[in-house]
């Protein structure tokens, strides 16, 4: 397996994905906010769902500063159905392809059986990209049980977007 870390400093390039409010969201563009586009595993994971949860409960002191997009492989239909089951407000896409999450540096696995998911899905990731849609901040895992403290991630972005900090890991 070849797999690559995301080049942090550089742009990610656009990323389009289908929302379950009928649009399209695209990231990687310039624009005026910072992004922070959060990779979960899809509807087959109770733990992703423990996590957007948290996500939801913080969104308001996230979106005053960022723009907030939450994107997995999975269909229309399941994205529409964990949106329409837990309510959450944050901007929900889905169709995340493979040549998206390997671009992103994601880890990708097959399913262990057609009861967690029909096709390969990305492991958690969580990209803060800046307004001219630089790669600033990379949080990936290769399972579902290491996840970023959500508290502790904003408090970091908030300190990277109010000082102007540059990005890291470059060296």
């Amino acid at each position: 397996m070849t797999h690559t870390k995301p080049r942090v400093g550089a742009p990610v390039g656009e990323l389009s994905f289908a929302a379950t409010h009928g649009g399209t969201i695209t990231v990687g563009q310039p624009k005026d906010r910072w992004t922070m586009l959060f990779v979960y595993r899809g509807r087959h994971r109770p733990r992703c769902k423990r996590f957007l949860n948290k996500l939801n409960d913080a969104l308001p002191a996230w979106t005053a500063k960022m723009d907030v997009v939450v994107v997995s492989a999975d269909t229309a239909e399941k994205a529409v159905a964990d949106k329409e089951e837990f309510g959450w407000d944050f901007d929900l896409c889905f169709g995340l392809t493979e040549t998206q999450m390997r671009s992103l540096g994601l880890y990708v696995s097959d399913p262990l059986s057609e009861a967690e998911t029909s096709g390969r899905f990305a492991e958690p990731g969580a990209f803060g990209l800046t307004p001219d849609g630089m790669l600033m901040l990379v949080d990936i895992s290769n399972g579902p049980a290491a996840r970023p403290d959500l508290e502790e991630l904003l408090d970091g972005m908030i300190f990277n977007i109010d000082n102007n900090r540059p990005v890291r890991g470059t060296a």
